[in-house]
């Protein structure tokens, strides 16, 4: 007995779901590759069309494919929790700790793991039972150092819900394997010392504070009340902002985002990449008003990472940057994104058929 599903992706058939071994699938399904080399497979019931799918493989430049050949993405309808892993007041099905009976001639040369050792499992179609054990996606350990990352295609509400955790994904494992360039790093550390407001994650805004000393949580400082002679115009910006593509144009941001080399650095804390004399990079060490070094580190491979993802999102579709808003942190100011972008589209062209731009105004 089959029934028709539509959950905004593809409609498509419904088949009784079942549990199986992640590893089970990464051996049975066949690998494709994405024109500009992106390791892919498709799994079960996932409702995602191919024109998206492709749309969204092909988004990512060469330039940063090139870092990913030891991952494989599998989008599979839910991939399970670890067993024993929290969730939202979730309880773990009856049955999901047992792993189906494999039938591979050699299961650790196939990548599953050792007697004892709970597998990962994957659902092959949606049920509100497993989506209750479900989370956004799961890296998997595979043969020769190989990965699998398995991504719910059925716990993503829309294209761009399923197209930002993909890329998330592919920016984390790039900045894994190269770094954070010095020129992004010098950008992003100049905004930090101006302190230009917000961040583009909670990775990103906790590790912003641990990098200068305050606690990860610290709440900004509460914007001073306006005067009745402005408030007019503060509130017109405001409502402004909020219809407009929240970007910036190239005018907003030059008025509020001074060149790298025209910011002064206070006392105490040292140019990003640079490296005060006795002190290694790993040191904990703090000065009485400079961050600690470690720290800021982790916070520049979280802001590059997080530039990353919503580059290539905003390479793949038209979406408006409050769409990213959490209640938790603020969001960073349009114009500071605006020029992490660019820098992070000179360093990364886009492939051909795909467009960067940063409009001010959404398209009518």
């Amino acid at each position: 007995m089959t029934e028709s599903f539509h959950n905004g992706l593809a409609p498509q058939l419904v088949r009784p779901a079942r549990l199986v071994n992640a590893a089970q699938v990464a051996h049975d399904t066949e690998v494709r590759q994405s024109p500009n080399g992106v390791r892919f497979a498709t799994f079960g019931e996932t409702g995602l069309a191919d024109l998206d799918l492709d749309r969204m493989l092909q988004a990512v430049p060469t330039a940063i494919t090139a870092a990913l050949k030891s991952n494989t993405y599998y989008f599979v309808p839910l991939a399970m929790r670890e067993a024993g892993e929290e969730g939202e007041g979730a309880e773990i099905p009856d049955g999901l700790n047992q792993a189906p009976e494999l039938k591979v001639a050699n299961p650790q040369a196939a990548g599953m793991p050792f007697a004892g050792v709970q597998p990962a499992m994957v659902a092959s179609a949606y049920s509100e039972e497993f989506s209750d054990a479900a989370i956004c996606h799961r890296n998997v350990d595979l043969e020769q150092g190989l990965c699998g990352v398995f991504i719910s295609t059925r716990l993503m509400g829309d294209r761009f819900a399923l197209s930002f955790e993909f890329f998330i994904n592919v920016a984390h494992a790039f900045v894994d394997q190269t770094g954070v360039p010095e020129s992004f790093a010098d950008l992003v550390w100049q905004q930090a010392v101006r302190e230009v407001r917000g961040e583009t994650s909670m990775d990103a805004w906790e590790t912003r504070n641990l990098a200068f000393g305050r606690p990860a949580n610290a709440v900004p400082e509460p914007i001073p009340p306006t005067s009745r002679r402005n408030r007019g115009s503060v509130g017109a910006r405001a409502g402004m902002l909020a219809r407009d593509r929240a970007f910036a144009s190239a005018e907003d941001e030059s008025s509020h985002l001074a060149s790298a080399e025209g910011l002064a650095q206070p006392s105490g804390v040292p140019a990003a990449g640079s490296q005060e004399p006795g002190r290694s990079p790993d040191s904990r060490e703090q000065s009485s008003s400079g961050p600690l070094q470690k720290e800021r580190q982790i916070y520049l491979e979280a802001a590059f990472s997080d530039a990353v993802a919503i580059y290539l999102l905003s390479l793949a579709l038209d979406f408006d940057y409050s769409e990213l808003r959490e209640r938790e942190y603020p969001l960073l100011h349009p114009s500071a994104l605006a020029a992490r972008l660019r820098l992070v589209s000179e360093l990364f062209p886009p492939n051909p058929g795909y467009e960067f731009a940063v409009r001010y105004r959404r398209r009518g």
